[in-house]
């Protein structure tokens, strides 16, 4: 079964037999959509056009439903053909003739090669070796027992609607190894949008599936050798020609293209142009022997996937050069082929479809019950192994593969070829819904770090167990945090999350105050990246040990840490970016993590009719230039419409955080450099403020750090003192009495703001700056304390214009103090005072606009700051809270 070799002969023989005719278009009144045989390209334009149409519709609509993309191209091709579409009078004979479908099934054939190559490189054989006793053992249930099932139906399938003169012994082979498969690219798609990945069950599907992968295409390898050959004997030869064919793909090919990529420096800057060149040479011959030796051409090109080197990221890079043609283009044509073979008309008996539902309970039933009792014999519990089953039942592109090739032979009828495909529909259909009902997010347990799956206890209680975090983090509670979670998801953050945690962080040490015993600080960096429809990031998502060791953002964090003299772990997640804020804080819990630091750009506050005023291009010197296509393509609003999204994840993690959050607002003046530094915080109460005074005099613990702090009280009369003689006070540290035996009290918990709540509120609020301004000390104790107060000035200011008076105080404070950090609570719950009314009036002073993402990101009091023009480093800091409301 030549299937490609003989299609692309057939075109370019058909090519040159026909008679050169007129090249006439639309202005000599011919029909653009009629078929011509000397320019085929007109008709096949217009195919491409409506099934790409077809499934990107239908890829939304069942997006939405979380539901992975190849279902919306299986039933977009399923709906243009025969069942569907084709009942259309004149629309096949019109828009799919005959006559074009071997051009449009050359293109699909082309692009199934390139998919399988793509495939090939989506396979990570250090999967399969972290976890080899797992996954084999899973793989092999997965497709024993369900061998075994497709061949005890296909013995009814045969009597009720294959003719007596097919051979039995193939059909039985091909339903048997329909059965068995397991689509590996969907089921990568599903354990990345499930957020499955670092959890026990995402890794033993993961490796499973690459390991029935394997066995899948060298089952079917071995059918399409045995139906092409005329003799057993020949299907011996043909499969034993494969088999050494692909060992010398595996070793010798493998390690003459790593040796060239080395050489040519593809594994440090990407793949060259004559690398690629090579890479491609090297897949279209494989599927030109594989196809001429009566095993189909896919199996070539995915072998050439597999031996691509994934040394520096060459295999990510290919797919990512790859992918964006072939899943627009080549797959839906692939599916519309199938689809145009697909009749569900012809399942018109009762017989039929009963025989439809019984091939699906038992495909599912075999794979499932396969894999589940593996993985339970195992160790895991029920929850984790049915969870496996289910996944590993998911079928999708790749049985869909294995029913085209048997159509192909003609082992396979229309009509059994079509209750498959509806079959394979049902089974990818109902994987995602069935995983979550049986394994929702918080009965998850997750891996360990280093992707190694360990034998849990056995028990139901096994799936609900949650990880601990690692001995290292694990310390007793103190009041300094020691422990942070930071966030990396853009280059453009990076200057600003480097800064907060060199200002967290000091010198990587901090002393308890109780007991005066250093304690070590330590930082997990949580590097995000986006899960997009792209198959490069399901490539991500199975090789995020490769990935973190190369990616930028990382090497660049780690380096800053060495440097620094402080521990840094590194975790990635690939997941979509609506996820991002859950990750963020699933992550923070997790490890227990006492802070997580995240950057912020705000948008560009522009003035009516004047180039951008406040913000992150204006603070970076950059002049916004008037641009007269800005307002035809949208540009004028990219600034704000990118820092709006990013807002939105910074709003999230605010929300479902119960740990405390620090945002650092990058202003253009970055701080945590070397030299010394002054912090101001206007301490207005509320649990907010409290934290953010916490951290000043954390902050202050490092020599090289001062600050003022302001208690402000809004008042209808005027200022009774000045900011400037504020200022100018001095509070004595060095002599005050010595009584106080604890530093610790008990916080307020926090239910919906009424009176009672807000009034323990406010007595919080004078304890905590009764405590810092005003302390006692016992002899000899708290050092580290009385350290860190004496850098700092404690003032009061009483004002009908707090925000005004604030931002005159930031404005005398830069003329002594070269680096000025202003630290500022969120104030979204809890706050004594609403500033909307002044805020708005220094917005119309200002003549902003776009100040409502910033205000509803990072509240009032930090606005102010942002709006009036001020460029010291912003950080706004929320407490941790089981719910807030607001956000």
């Amino acid at each position: 079964m030549r299937e490609f070799s003989d299609t692309a002969v057939n075109v370019f023989q058909g090519l040159a037999e026909r008679d050169v005719q007129g090249q006439g278009g639309l202005l000599d009144g011919q029909d653009p959509s009629a078929y011509n045989t000397a320019d085929p390209l007109r008709l096949w334009i217009i195919q491409v056009g409506v099934i790409i149409m077809m499934t990107q519709l239908l890829g939304l609509i069942l997006g939405r439903i979380k539901q992975p993309k190849v279902i919306a191209e299986v039933l977009g091709g399923i709906l243009l053909g025969p069942t569907a579409f084709g009942r259309i009078p004149g629309f096949t004979n019109h828009i799919f003739p005959a006559e074009s479908i071997p051009y449009l099934s050359l293109t699909a054939q082309i692009g199934l090669c390139l998919f399988l190559f793509i495939i090939g490189l989506e396979i990570d054989p250090s999967i399969i070796r972290r976890n080899a006793r797992l996954s084999i053992v899973v793989s092999l249930a997965g497709v024993v027992l369900p061998f075994g099932v497709g061949c005890g139906i296909s013995v009814a399938l045969y009597q009720n609607f294959i003719q007596p003169s097919a051979n039995f012994s193939y059909f039985m082979l091909f339903v048997g190894v329909s059965f068995s498969i397991t689509a590996f690219p969907v089921l990568c798609r599903i354990l990345s949008a499930l957020k499955l990945l670092d959890t026990t069950v995402g890794l033993i599907v993961l490796s499973a599936g690459v390991a029935n992968d394997v066995i899948g295409w060298s089952l079917l390898a071995l059918a399409v050798a045995l139906v092409n050959a005329t003799s057993g004997l020949t299907a011996l030869w043909t499969f034993l020609t494969c088999v050494a064919f692909t060992l010398f793909l595996l070793f010798p090919t493998k390690w003459a293209l790593l040796w060239l990529a080395r050489r040519t420096g593809s594994t440090l800057h990407g793949p060259t142009m004559p690398y690629m060149t090579m890479i491609m040479v090297v897949l279209w011959a494989a599927s030109f022997f594989t196809d001429i030796v009566g095993v189909n051409a896919i199996f070539g090109a995915f072998i050439a996937g597999v031996i691509v080197p994934r040394e520096g990221g060459v295999a990510l890079a290919f797919a990512e050069k790859l992918e964006d043609m072939v899943s627009i283009i080549f797959l839906p044509l692939y599916f519309t082929i199938s689809g145009l073979k697909t009749n569900l008309g012809l399942i018109d008996t009762g017989t039929a479809w009963g025989f439809v539902f019984a091939i699906a309970t038992l495909d599912f039933t075999g794979k499932f019950t396969g894999c589940s009792l593996a993985s339970r014999a195992l160790g895991f519990s029920w929850r984790e192994a049915t969870a496996v089953g289910s996944l590993m039942s998911c079928k999708g592109l790749v049985e869909l593969i294995v029913l085209n090739v048997g159509l192909s032979a003609g082992i396979l009828t229309p009509q059994v070829f079509s209750m498959f495909v509806l079959e394979a529909l049902i089974l990818t259909f109902m994987t995602t819904p069935l995983v979550n009902l049986i394994y929702p997010p918080e009965r998850r347990t997750h891996a360990s770090s280093d992707g190694i799956i360990q034998r849990p206890p056995t028990g139901d209680s096994a799936g609900e167990s949650t990880i601990s975090s690692p001995p290292s983090l694990v310390k007793d509670e103190h009041t300094w945090r020691t422990r942070f979670t930071v966030v990396l998801d853009e280059f453009d953050h990076m200057p600003g999350i480097i800064a907060l945690t060199k200002l967290a962080t000091a010198d990587g040490f901090t002393s308890d105050i109780r007991t005066s015993t250093k304690l070590e600080m330590s930082v997990d960096a949580l590097r995000l990246v986006e899960l997009s429809e792209r198959m490069s990031t399901v490539i991500k998502s199975s090789m995020t040990e490769t990935l973190i060791r190369s990616d930028p953002l990382v090497g660049v964090f780690k380096m800053f840490g060495e440097q620094s003299h402080m521990p840094v772990s590194t975790s990635l997640d690939v997941v979509s970016h609506v996820d991002w804020a859950r990750c963020v804080t699933d992550h923070a819990k997790r490890y227990r993590s006492q802070l997580v630091l995240v950057p912020w750009i705000p948008p560009s506050l522009g003035s009516p009719g004047d180039s951008p005023g406040v913000g992150a291009s204006q603070s970076r010197g950059v002049k916004a230039e008037p641009n007269p296509f800005d307002a035809l393509f949208g540009n004028a609003s990219k600034d704000l419409s990118i820092s709006t999204m990013h807002s939105h994840f910074i709003r999230g993690v605010f929300k479902d955080s119960k740990t405390d959050v620090a945002v650092y607002v990058d202003t253009g003046d970055n701080a945590g450099t070397s030299g010394p530094q002054h912090v101001l915080f206007p301490f207005f109460g509320g649990p907010d403020d409290r934290l953010a005074l916490e951290f000043v005099v954390q902050l202050c613990t490092n020599s090289s750090m001062s600050a003022t702090v302001i208690k402000v009280s809004e008042t209808s009369e005027q200022v009774e003192r000045t900011a400037s003689a504020l200022l100018d006070e001095k509070v004595d540290l060095e002599h005050v009495p010595a009584v106080v035996s604890s530093i610790t009290f008990p916080d307020t918990v926090y239910g919906q703001p009424n009176t009672e709540s807000m009034l323990q509120s406010d007595t919080a609020d004078n304890i905590t700056w009764s405590y810092y301004a005003s302390p006692v000390f016992e002899k000899d104790t708290h050092r580290q304390l009385r350290s860190a107060l004496s850098r700092i000035k404690f003032t009061e200011l009483r004002s009908h214009t707090p925000l005004h008076a604030l931002s005159q105080c930031t404005k005398q404070l830069r003329e002594t103090h070269r680096r000025l950090v202003v630290v500022s609570g969120r104030s979204k719950w809890l706050a004594k005072d609403n500033h909307w009314q002044e805020l708005k009036q220094i917005v119309e002073e200002r003549g902003c606009t776009g100040y409502e993402v910033v205000r509803k990101t990072i509240g009032d009091v930090a606005t102010s700051f942002v709006v009036s023009g001020s460029q010291n480093a912003l950080v706004v800091l929320q407490a941790a809270s089981g719910s807030r409301e607001g956000v």
